[in-house]
């Protein structure tokens, strides 16, 4: 797993090239895996996650913002402002982590210098692929740790907040191009699906980006116990 500086580093890189993707995009230029957002809702969700995230690490209730006359200005003061608040903080600081129950639960700052790389990845792919510029750089290895992130963090967070039920169907993931597997669902279940392909497509899969038909994954098993599964909010 990278450390707390490795996500520092990768998050001002994200922030960078989200900012550079909202410069040439027209704010009402529809994000289809998005639902109904514009480029504009996208871009004021993900600055208002840094501004949240920033306050929840330093133990404070957040500061509602107003509504932005600048996209881009106001994207760059909040992302500035996460990275700042982690840089003063540092990894061991205890604040207010996602600790699955609550969203007030105390933990170490560097959940959030994790939290952040992963929310900006899925979103600068999300501008991306509304401006026809491709799925961003990113290693192999950070794909696979926005899938980890899912399956032990976000996952049994939904579980614990009652927003769905465990998922009964084993599901195996595996990333072929970092050789690691993941599993969820009862180990001696009845329905079982495997599912393989590069990191990237699986961390899209579960973030509900593309489709299990998708030509860079190989599903074999049950698919249809596997969309029932990927239909549920295994993600916020």
């Amino acid at each position: 797993m990278p450390t707390p500086d490795d996500y520092f580093v990768t998050l001002g890189e994200l922030q960078s090239e989200f900012a550079a993707a909202l410069k040439q995009a027209d704010p009402d230029l529809p994000v289809p895996s998005c639902g109904d957002w514009s480029v504009g809702d996208l871009a004021d969700h993900l600055a208002g996650v840094h501004h949240w995230a920033a306050a929840m690490a330093r133990d404070e209730d957040e500061v509602p913002l107003p509504v932005p006359l600048d996209l881009v200005a106001n994207y760059e003061a909040q992302a500035a402002e996460l990275r700042e608040t982690l840089s003063t903080l540092g990894p061991e600081t205890a604040g207010r982590i996602l600790n699955g129950l609550t969203d007030d639960g105390l933990g170490p700052a560097s959940f959030w210098f994790r939290r952040q790389v992963h929310e900006t990845l899925i979103h600068l792919w999300d501008i991306r692929w509304a401006l026809g510029l491709g799925a961003p750089e990113a290693t192999p290895e950070l794909w696979a740790d926005t899938v980890d992130e899912v399956l032990t963090v976000m996952y049994p967070r939904q579980i614990a907040l009652k927003r769905i039920r465990k998922v009964v169907t084993r599901i195996e993931l595996t990333a072929t191009d970092v050789d690691r597997t993941w599993a969820i669902g009862a180990p001696n279940a009845v329905q079982k699906v495997a599912v393989a392909g590069p990191a990237r497509d699986l961390a899209l899969l579960l973030w509900r980006r593309t489709p299990p038909t998708a030509a860079e994954l190989t599903v074999t098993g049950d698919e249809a116990a596997l969309a029932e599964a990927l239909s549920r909010a295994i993600v916020p």
